[in-house]
């Protein structure tokens, strides 16, 4: 697939996606969006990717939307799909059942600071810088600077970004629990290959029951969340080779169906008429 606003390469395991609009810092065009929205897709497709890593061109994350084209998304209605877009970019974003990094240089407001808290790690330069401007726009944000953010750092801290619009440092992000590291402005591709060469070392299954338990269970009430922790326990051990339950299936009611044999007259013949009045 040729991209004209972000570069997409694939190295071995990983998939390194880069915003690459750096005279206007990296702010997202809709050609742009609809590009990372099918480059995600790429990734989200593939079964030979196992991270992913998003930045930006030119010592810049992203500044979030261009605002020089909102005045072509159209009426309100249009305005509406075009958040939900956004939100569905996210959302597949944070779902892909790859580890993602998002590596910040520079600037990463508005639309820039959603990507990154759809991401798994974020790691940060010292003279990155982040927040919401979007209030002095008049406008207000679409896609995680209202929700996934009050999530992260609670709504007292979620209304002080939004309601005021500073740009805060990268020391703070880490204070706050919003970005995981800082590193010097020249060490940040060296951090991310540390974190990935650690990360490959893992058992790939276990990150990704891993990712998908913390993501559920975090939005959900405890003992929601600990059915999560337990079936994941179960699938944990079905895949490291302990899967046969003496009374389970093992197969062999999909074989039934397949075949119509004794076992599956005799278990619809029981169940086809039960309490049926």
């Amino acid at each position: 697939m040729n991209f004209e606003q972000l570069i997409y390469e694939e190295k071995e395991q990983v998939a390194y996606i880069t915003l690459n609009r750096p005279k206007v810092l990296n702010a997202l065009s809709m050609k742009l969006s609809d590009e990372i929205v099918s480059a995600i897709e790429l990734v989200r497709q593939s079964t030979k990717i196992k991270f992913l890593v998003i930045k930006g061109a030119g010592n810049n994350f992203c500044v979030g939307d261009d605002i020089t084209e909102m005045i072509n998304w159209g009426d309100a209605n249009d305005i509406t799909r075009r958040a939900r877009y956004y939100q569905n970019m996210a959302n597949q974003l944070e779902e892909l059942d790859k580890i993602t990094i998002a590596a910040v240089d520079g600037y990463a407001v508005g639309g820039g600071l959603e990507i990154t808290m759809a991401c798994d790690f974020v790691i940060a330069t010292e003279r990155a810088k982040w927040g919401m401007p979007e209030v002095d726009v008049g406008i207000t944000p679409g896609w995680g600077g209202t929700t996934r953010l009050a999530r992260l750092i609670g709504r007292r801290r979620a209304k002080e970004i939004n309601l005021i619009g500073a740009l805060h440092t990268a020391k703070c992000a880490v204070e706050w629990n919003l970005w995981n590291r800082i590193v010097p402005n020249d060490k940040i591709d060296a951090e991310v290959n540390k974190l990935l060469e650690v990360l490959k070392s893992k058992n790939q299954q276990g990150l990704r029951q891993l990712k998908f338990i913390i993501n559920r269970g975090v939005e959900c009430d405890l003992y929601t969340a600990q059915g999560f922790e337990v079936l994941s326990a179960g699938l944990t051990g079905a895949v490291s080779g302990m899967w046969k339950i003496k009374d389970a299936d093992q197969g062999l009611g999909i074989i039934a169906f397949s075949k119509k044999n004794e076992l599956w007259e005799k278990r619809r013949s029981l169940a086809r008429h039960f309490w049926v009045d």
